[in-house]
């Protein structure tokens, strides 16, 4: 294998983060107090798994060899 297969890029460490940022989030919806707060924090959970799959879509193409998706 040569070191460029085996570099982890950004956006293949963003798809790790976004993935336990929602988990975290929904977690603490399932705690919240009030329905406002719920609904907030499963908004930014929806949104934090939105931004992994883009991430998760430019690595696909990156390891793919097409252009990155804008």
């Amino acid at each position: 294998m040569t070191a460029q297969a085996e570099r982890t890029t950004l956006d293949g460490q963003l798809v790790g983060y976004w993935a336990r940022e929602a988990t975290r989030l929904e977690a603490l919806a399932a705690a919240a107090r009030f329905g406002w707060q719920k609904r907030r924090f499963l908004r930014r959970a929806a949104d934090a798994r939105a931004r992994g799959a883009q991430s998760e879509a430019r690595e696909t193409a990156r390891a793919s060899g097409a252009a990155s998706p804008a």
